[in-house]
């Protein structure tokens, strides 16, 4: 039985293909198209997902959605009626039009020319939108039962979504509904921050270390009211949000309460930098909460957190550490991209019983080039290339050098982190590297961290934390005595998003890692997305090469090859 799952017609548009309940390809079309966070519909990332295992269209038994569309406008709609006329354009931009939007993708799919001049026989399943996210999650777990929490800005109308898996089955206990959102409350923040919303929380999250949190949160904290009850209210006096149409998202009271609203690229000033880390205590006091709300009535050792609130690291580790649960999973496409994996395994599992096979990497499910498509595309763009008889000692060798490495091996990682596959990689104990990186490299802000990949028999050495963090969403304490050691990967407060790398699951990345550590004494390596600001992470080896031939990066490692510019000597 295979079963398409698809996200579209919002942001982090995506494809997902199963077979008999068995992950086959999951991949986000902003690779394809290289359009950040794009909305559009995902035709690359369909003819991938079919194309890479002989499949068309006429082979796929059922369609699995994200979102349950008439829900959508019917509720969104409802909810903004008692803040009319002010709502107007909001109430607007949830009329009818919106459900046929997603509603269209039946037909486009039944006439695509991925049907191979056949009239598709699948059958179109609706998902609402939070369940989606609880399937992707927990269904990528190794738990056979797990409490869930699911935070994003909102899905049909929930925004805050609490519930509980066993086996197939998943049941939602409890719920918080527009207009009260704590993604909602990041993403306005965000945006009076001069950064863009549905993409530049995690700047926020980056910036909240250099600010005081207690200089301005009396003032937050009376943005977002929550109780032990799992009840949440959000103080829409400081928000437009939930009126504008997600044009405007802070009100003038929030400005008079915490002052003008920066402009994009200007210079952050100390109070912008308060702001953030009070959003982010306020952030982790209420996610925490939810968390021990979930736990009283859905008792566990085991949470799974979802919804593009889980990608905040920060938050994610204080849950770990503070929380009631014994065992933490997140989804490393926690966003709305995940949506159409989740839409798709919760068709094979609670709806048609298909078995659970176990995940061993929830990432690594994008494309893969073959060496001779590596080679090809260095040819192509003039590139000198040489064979590498032993990929993870050369490279660990120029690591340990100073040399700044494109990694680019394997199965795309999905989801916003780099996680080995197509990663920059350079050496965590230099001073200078972050800077250099931020400056030279990617081109964005100097504020912003960079994450360790460290073995994971190592990792309790050099972090306090939970053992395990393949995804890198989770931000633990550089342990004090080694902070000296890796200045590059430690943040300003003393903390790292660390990933944990095993030999069984990434077997080159760890040899590398490895190779390193036996080199320096240390067992990893600063890992950043491969990609520059305002770009997605590479995809193929041809924007791999586009990457490495426009920014500093010393060296680029395709597949077992490594890659020199034209008349540089051997490196």
């Amino acid at each position: 039985m295979h079963i398409l799952g698809i996200t579209a017609y919002g942001h982090d548009s995506a494809a997902a293909l199963l077979e008999d309940g068995r992950i086959l390809s999951f991949v986000e079309e902003e690779r394809f198209n290289r359009q950040k966070h794009t909305g559009e519909f995902p035709e690359n990332a369909l003819r991938h997902v079919l194309e890479r295992h002989g499949l068309s269209l006429g082979d796929v038994d059922e369609v699995a959605f994200f979102v349950k569309p008439w829900r959508l406008a019917a509720s969104r709609a409802l909810r903004t009626i008692p803040y009319l006329p002010r709502s107007a354009g909001q109430f607007l931009s949830y009329r009818p039009g919106s459900a046929v939007r997603f509603l269209r993708t039946e037909s486009h799919l039944r006439s695509h020319p991925l049907a191979g001049g056949v009239r598709p026989r699948f059958r179109m399943r609706h998902v609402q939108h939070h369940v989606a996210h609880a399937a992707s999650v927990f269904y990528a777990s190794p738990f056979e039962e797990a409490s869930i929490l699911s935070i994003d800005g909102a899905g049909e109308d929930v925004t805050t979504w609490l519930g509980r898996a066993r086996g197939r089955e998943i049941e939602r206990l409890h719920a918080v509904r527009l207009p009260h959102s704590l993604g909602l409350v990041y993403s306005a923040v965000t945006s009076w921050l001069g950064f863009k919303p549905w993409g530049g929380e995690g700047k926020v999250m980056g910036l909240a270390p250099y600010g005081d949190p207690d200089r301005y949160w009396p003032e937050m904290r009376e943005l977002v009211h929550w109780d032990e009850q799992g009840g949440l209210r959000v103080a829409l006096e400081y928000f437009d949000y939930h009126v504008s149409g997600w044009t405007r998202w802070t009100s003038p009271l929030f400005d008079r309460v915490f002052g003008p609203r920066r402009e994009p690229e200007s210079e952050l000033e100390q109070r912008q930098k308060d702001v953030a880390a009070a959003l982010q205590r306020l952030t982790d006091e209420v996610a925490l909460a939810q968390a021990r709300f979930l736990h009283r009535i859905a008792p566990s050792k085991n949470l799974c957190i979802t919804g593009g609130v889980a990608l905040n690291s920060v938050t994610n580790g204080r849950i770990a550490v503070d929380g009631p649960f014994e065992n933490v999973f997140i989804h490393p496409a926690s966003n709305d991209a995940g949506a159409s994996l989740g839409a798709a395994l919760f068709a094979a599992h609670s709806v048609h019983g298909l078995r659970r096979e176990a995940i061993a990497d929830a990432a690594a499910l994008g494309p893969e080039y073959s060496n001779e498509e590596c080679a090809k595309a260095a040819r192509e763009a003039g590139l000198v290339a040489e064979p590498l008889p032993d990929v993870a000692e050369r490279t660990a060798e120029l690591l340990a050098d100073g040399k700044v490495v494109g990694w680019f091996q394997g199965r795309m990682e999905v989801g916003p982190r780099a996680l080995g596959g197509r990663s920059i990689l350079a050496d965590p104990r230099s001073p200078a590297m972050r800077d250099h990186l931020n400056l030279h490299v990617k081109h964005r802000e100097t504020f912003r961290p960079f994450a360790p990949s460290v073995v994971a028999e190592a990792a309790r050495e050099w972090f306090l934390g939970p053992e395990e963090s393949p995804y890198m969403l989770l931000v633990q304490e550089v342990r004090p005595d080694r902070r000296a050691l890796v200045p590059a990967i430690t943040h300003v407060d003393g903390t790292a998003r660390v990933q944990t790398v095993r030999r069984e699951v990434k077997p080159r990345y760890h040899a590398l890692l490895s190779a390193f550590g036996r080199r320096t004494g240390v067992p990893m390596l600063l890992n950043t997305s491969f990609n520059v600001r305002g770009e997605p992470i590479v995809c193929t080896p041809a924007d791999a090469i586009r990457c490495f031939l426009g920014t500093n990066i010393d060296h680029l490692v395709l597949g077992d090859l490594l890659l020199r510019r034209p008349g540089e000597a051997n490196a």
